[in-house]
């Protein structure tokens, strides 16, 4: 399989043991393993290695909150592990984005490799638009991300993290720039605790460049199957 395994990550929400022992059955659907805060907190760097020696592209999913210099001290150490993203919250500021770009490419530079591409979450898929509201952060999240995207694009990111029920109209605001979409179900699949969720087909028509698909993969009774469907359906959706 090819083509269409560079727009899916598998959200490694497992343990670790349990996410190598997974990930042979996903790679050949899935080119992107992302690493989040529960096994990045767990195991640092040993959670990154052994996924990129088996050729997979790794998502550094931190969500970076801080003053700008700790953020862009965290990216540099962030940046020299060659992952081929890292997410920061665009909610820190314009300076705090600037700080992690700056940081990802010289900590990436000290160690010879390609600094990540610097992701900005703008309004995360657990929040509703009666959450946002009340958070005060505008009247929907749709209005939220789009604040927080001009911030970020102006801040230099690399990308955005929104919805995919989002993704249309940040692409038509910012074009080609690259969208992540996490809360990607196939249909059927249970919501969890996302509150704005898509079919992969839908992200894919939205304009989305990587989608995140983590419990309806490794929760399958048949992981590499379910892999292989969200593959085939993401291939037919890029073919449209």
């Amino acid at each position: 399989m090819s083509g269409a395994r560079e727009h899916i990550a598998w959200a490694a929400d497992v343990p670790l043991d349990e996410a190598l022992r997974l990930w042979p059955l996903l790679s050949p659907a899935v080119g992107v393993v992302k690493v989040g805060l529960s096994l990045f907190v767990e195991h640092g760097p040993a959670a990154v290695r052994p996924f990129q020696t088996q050729g997979a592209a790794v998502f550094l999913d931190l969500k970076l909150h801080d003053i700008p210099n700790t953020v862009e001290n965290a990216a540099a150490a962030a940046g020299s592990l060659g992952a081929s993203f890292l997410t920061v919250h665009a909610s820190g500021g314009e300076e705090m984005v600037r700080a992690a770009v700056r940081g990802a490419a010289r900590g990436a530079g000290r160690a010879g490799v390609a600094p990540p591409r610097i992701l900005a979450v703008t309004a995360l898929t657990s929040l509703s638009d009666s959450e946002v509201n009340e958070l005060g952060f505008g009247p929907s999240a749709a209005e939220m991300a789009s604040r927080l995207a001009d911030a970020a694009v102006k801040a230099g990111a690399g990308g955005l993290v929104c919805s995919a029920r989002e993704a249309r109209a940040l692409g038509a605001r910012h074009p080609g720039l690259f969208l992540c979409t996490p809360g990607i179900r196939p249909a059927g699949v249970a919501a969890g605790d996302q509150a704005r969720v898509e079919t992969a087909a839908a992200a894919i028509a939205a304009g989305s460049s990587l989608l995140v698909v983590g419990r309806a993969l490794h929760g399958a009774a048949d992981p590499a199957a379910a892999a292989k469907a969200l593959h085939d359906e993401v291939s037919a959706a890029l073919a449209r």
